[in-house]
């Protein structure tokens, strides 16, 4: 999802702090100062990385990685500053709510910092940037055949054949993760000093800390959570290893330890709804009906299945989407250029620039997808 601009957004007030704001003493009135201008500095440079990021990801070359770098290093450089700045307004007394919570989110939203010194920031930006590319040129290859990586997507969610889901999910992992291995590493790098700048252990810390509580009692909650689950988790996943064993057999798929991931109906293996038919408990028949079978037939194509989407919205009493969400998003993969396929919620200008990209397949899964992109775009308008 790209909540570009929110609320939530807004408290992180990129601006760097007016000079007024620095040299005087930390006062209430001096804490809503900073907070007011921030806020309206912040907006303005959003909506301009708002664009380049869009453009990036929907045209993928030098020259637009390198303008979306270049605006990504102001935003990061912003945020690190404002977040310095809010840390002397920290113990201030008599803000209002929204002024003490504004300052507190300056403090703890931040994503990927970097650290001030000269040319983290820009470094921090250009690994990114180089990343995402990687990510959204990246192929494997099917019968030894090239094959991206949407593509890819769509052929494990049906495919049976052990050795091209084995193919597929190889090749693409090799090709995107070795290509960005060194990258990752460095941005990980780039992003713990400027977390440790901020007074934070590393960049999990930090990201600990951005739930109202100390970063040790989000973990132990967390690690709380996941046992109370984990017994139903461990269940389910010895069940499906069990099916895959009996349909593969104990080369493809032994009966203990790990389940193989190409095996499981999606790239990342972060969903198992594709292998119902693989898993699904004896006598619990079909689901009775097929949805892509279903889409074909009734010769659905992207922008049928998208306004499909907004019907189901606008029978819960939602408004349609605006005109410019038809013209400006991307539904399908262009022909003419590489694009990041990955499908993303995308709210520009925190008024109504609501647009959503994707390489949509006519498939179920992509009209699950479909639905839950618009559902972010249909919460971002409404904060």
């Amino acid at each position: 999802m790209k909540n570009l601009v929110s609320l939530g957004a807004l408290a992180l007030s990129l601006a760097a702090a007016p000079a007024f704001a620095e040299e005087a003493a930390p006062t209430r009135e001096a804490a809503e100062a900073f907070v007011d201008q921030a806020s309206k500095d912040f907006l303005d440079q959003l909506h301009r990385s708002a664009r380049t990021e869009w453009i990036y990801s929907t045209y993928i070359t030098d020259d637009t990685a390198a303008i979306n770098a270049e605006q990504e290093a102001v935003l990061t450089q912003m945020q690190v500053g404002n977040a310095l700045t809010a840390a002397k307004y920290a113990d201030v007394k008599g803000l209002d709510y929204d002024t003490d919570r504004i300052l507190a989110r300056m403090r703890t939203a931040l994503v990927s910092p970097a650290a001030t010194t000269p040319g983290a920031a820009d470094e921090l930006a250009e690994t990114k940037a180089r990343i995402q590319g990687i990510y959204g040129k990246g192929k494997g290859t099917l019968n030894g055949q090239p094959i991206n990586g949407s593509d890819i997507e769509a052929a494990m969610g049906s495919n049976r054949n052990p050795a091209e889901l084995k193919e597929m999910w190889s090749s693409w992992h090799d090709n995107v993760g070795a290509g960005m291995k060194g990258d990752y590493a460095r941005m990980v790098e780039l992003m713990n000093g400027g977390a440790q700048e901020l007074g934070y252990r590393d960049l999990g810390d930090l990201w600990r800390s951005n739930y109202d509580m100390d970063p040790e009692a989000f973990a132990a909650l967390t690690e709380k959570i996941w046992q109370e689950v984990k017994p139903l988790y461990s269940e389910l996943h010895c069940y499906t290893r069990t099916r895959l064993n009996e349909k593969y057999g104990d080369e493809v798929q032994p009966a203990t330890g790990p389940i193989r991931a190409d095996l499981l109906g999606n790239m990342w293996a972060q969903e198992w709804g594709n292998i119902y038919d693989v898993v699904a408990p004896p006598g619990a028949g079909d689901l009775g009906y097929d949805l892509t079978d279903l889409l074909k037939a009734n010769d659905y194509d992207a922008i049928k299945m998208v306004k499909a989407g907004e019907n189901f919205f606008s029978s819960l009493g939602f408004e349609p989407l605006p005109e410019t969400f038809w013209t400006r998003s991307q539904f399908v993969k262009p022909a003419d250029r590489e694009v990041i396929c990955h499908a993303s919620a995308w709210d520009l200008d925190n008024v109504d620039d609501l647009r959503i990209k994707m390489c949509i397949k006519i498939n179920a899964d992509d009209f699950t997808t479909v639905h839950h992109e618009l559902g972010h775009n249909y919460y971002q308008r409404a904060y």
